[in-house]
């Protein structure tokens, strides 16, 4: 089975790692102090009005959320290099935009899944309206998105570098 760019997310090995040990602290040792937390408010009593059971069904409940998202995001996941330094925009790349071709008014931002997200540079995903706009322009191309109220924005594409994290 073939998977489209649009499915994988590309991970390197560190940050699969991190991920990975995320996943398993969720599915176990948090798993187990969650149900614990349950079980000590069920024994409180009347479970209609036991915020505390209530705060910890709902705790659980985005606990479970997110070990769905990490799994997911992790059996799609391919561990590698960061993208060839081609000057096409691909997930993993560090992308500078001028928007309505104007070089002055400028934007870099890292296009990557938002498990990335840094403070060091703003993270657009690829399935994002920006990022699926540049996604695969070359650098000096046009490209289009449609903005949150309708209209259309215009960007070019100045430049696309492979992501150096430090």
């Amino acid at each position: 089975m073939t998977q489209t760019s649009d499915t994988v997310t590309w991970l390197t090995q560190e940050a699969y790692d991190q991920l990975k040990s995320e996943l398993d602290h969720l599915s176990g040792p948090a798993r187990i102090e969650i149900a614990k937390k349950i079980e000590a408010a069920r024994e409180e009593g009347d479970l209609k009005e036991n915020a505390g059971y209530h705060a910890a069904k709902e705790e659980q409940g985005k606990m479970e959320a997110r070990v769905r998202q990490l799994t997911q995001l992790l059996e799609s996941a391919r561990v590698g290099e960061a993208p060839a330094d081609t000057g096409v925009v691909a997930p993993g790349m560090v992308v500078t935009i001028a928007f309505d071709g104007d070089e002055s008014d400028t934007m870099m931002f890292l296009l990557a899944s938002r498990e990335f997200a840094t403070s060091d540079i703003e993270t657009y995903s690829p399935q994002s309206p920006l990022g699926s706009g540049v996604l695969g322009k070359k650098v000096g191309e046009d490209a289009e998105y449609e903005l949150p109220n309708g209209s259309i924005s215009r960007v070019r594409v100045m430049e696309a570098k492979p992501y150096q994290a430090g």
